[in-house]
């Protein structure tokens, strides 16, 4: 039994093993921080609209005030933490939500060393993903059970909240991490894990994530696993999944200067049989592109438009191979000069 769980405890995933149990272990965010610990000392708390990039912390936070707020021993009773992204309909909020804030709460036990208010909290992750008649239905269960429930709603776009529900909550924007706070997570979890990594392949490690620490701490999981303590730049590129740069010049090469179609589909060809995401692809492209003295900017603008315009309908779901292609047919008729 005791192997067993030491082997369970080895495979905690390093993103959950290293989330803040306490608002007093979260790093950034100082001035957010600040607020909930004077509602922590007050025993109250308003609605909450946590919104910013993912990997900001906007979960973890919400979190440590719960294990503040209500300890280890009430926090089952008090807290209910739903993904809406895996139920965004209006059953979910009729269902699931009204029920719970329905519900009668415990007295706090006598003796006990948490805050514990006489109310509970609602944490609904990627609020976002709610439909409009969800999001009303959950206007309503707020205003009628205020009493006995907070709620926190996280989102990475407020502006798909609509106005009656964010006007409800206290917003709070979460920011990306500073590279040097970033940077210094990573260190502390490389020393407390024994893992073995140079500061270069950290820093370029950081640099990928761009702020977001749990891709961050995942990368350095992932590479770790698989390379143990041979970690190099080349493989944490390969483990982000970042397209070589030989291929991003070819590809901008065949459009820009040889204008071939049919290098092009040779191109977008390797790119798909390798695995690499569309996404990474226009991310790198568009850099490329920016910095391209050859292209005019009236031209970068258009392309900059039309790669937005790819983007979102990848989002939504739309084939990637047909997206590529769209797109970077159109930038090599936009630069033909023939």
């Amino acid at each position: 039994m005791t192997e067993f769980r030491s082997r369970r405890h080895v495979l905690v995933p390093w993103v959950e093993k290293f989330r803040p149990k306490s608002l007093k272990d979260v790093v950034s965010q100082d001035v957010l921080v600040a607020s909930l610990h004077k509602f922590i000392e007050a025993g109250t708390l308003p609605h909450l609209l946590f919104y910013g990039p993912p990997g900001t912390g906007k979960t973890s936070v919400i979190l440590a005030l719960a294990h503040d707020l209500f300890g280890p021993e009430m926090f089952r009773q008090r807290v209910m933490e739903l993904n809406a992204s895996d139920e965004r309909g209006i059953d979910a909020i009729r269902e699931k939500v009204k029920r719970f804030a329905q519900q009668s709460i415990s007295a706090k036990p006598e003796g006990y060393p948490f805050p514990c208010p006489p109310f509970k909290l609602i944490i609904l992750d990627e609020a976002d993903s709610l439909t409009t008649d969800a999001q009303n239905a959950l206007r309503r269960v707020i205003e009628v059970h205020t009493r006995v429930t907070r709620f926190c709603l996280i989102c990475n776009y407020v502006s798909k909240i609509i106005d009656p529900l964010a006007s409800r909550c206290a917003k709070s924007r979460f920011f990306p991490l500073p590279k040097e706070i970033s940077l210094e997570r990573l260190k502390h979890i490389c020393n407390t894990e024994g893992v073995k990594c140079g500061d270069e392949e950290l820093i370029r490690l950081n640099e990928l994530s761009k702020g977001d620490l749990r891709r961050a701490i995942t990368l350095l999981h992932s590479a770790h696993r698989l390379y143990r303590d041979d970690i190099t730049i080349d493989g944490i590129m390969d483990m982000a999944g970042i397209v070589p740069q030989e291929i991003i010049d070819e590809l901008i090469g065949c459009v820009i200067e040889d204008h071939s179609y049919d290098h092009l589909t040779s191109i977008l060809n390797t790119i798909k049989r390798k695995g690499y995401s569309a996404q990474q692809v226009l991310e790198q492209t568009i850099e490329e592109i920016i910095k391209n003295t050859s292209i005019s900017d009236a031209q970068k603008a258009q392309i900059g438009f039309q790669t937005a315009q790819t983007e979102k309908a990848l989002l939504d779901g739309a084939n990637e191979e047909m997206q590529l292609k769209s797109l970077f047919s159109f930038i090599l008729s936009l630069t033909f000069k023939g």
